[in-house]
């Protein structure tokens, strides 16, 4: 079966994998490895390396900076690690009020 390409030339697959958006970034911005890609995407190394090996979600900071670098579009980068989600959403417990007196809570001013 031929690779799936996507708008910008790079290959693309259904399935979910952020070593395959890496390793297309790298090859964008001519970087030969991931500790030139994070000097790159101004981040850490070891946040690329726990993003390749599933120990660390793409979120929206580094995908933001992943544009800005490369140029790609969002949905594109999405589309390279295998995110199909036609929205990013958060759960409804990231809305509530947290209930006076939870353990690991400070209270201020008392």
């Amino acid at each position: 079966m031929e690779p799936v390409l996507n708008n910008s030339g790079l290959e693309q697959d259904d399935k979910y994998n952020p070593g395959r958006l890496l390793d297309a970034l790298a090859e964008r911005l001519s970087a030969k490895n991931d500790a030139a890609l994070s000097r790159a995407l101004e981040v850490a190394p070891p946040v690329l390396s726990k993003i390749r090996h599933g120990r660390l979600p793409v979120g929206a900071t580094i995908l933001l900076r992943m544009h800005e670098a490369s140029g790609i579009p969002i949905r594109e980068l999405r589309d390279l690690m295998g995110d199909r989600r036609g929205r990013m959403r958060m759960s409804p417990q990231e809305f509530r009020p947290k209930s006076e007196g939870q353990p690991g809570e400070q209270q201020l001013g008392r």
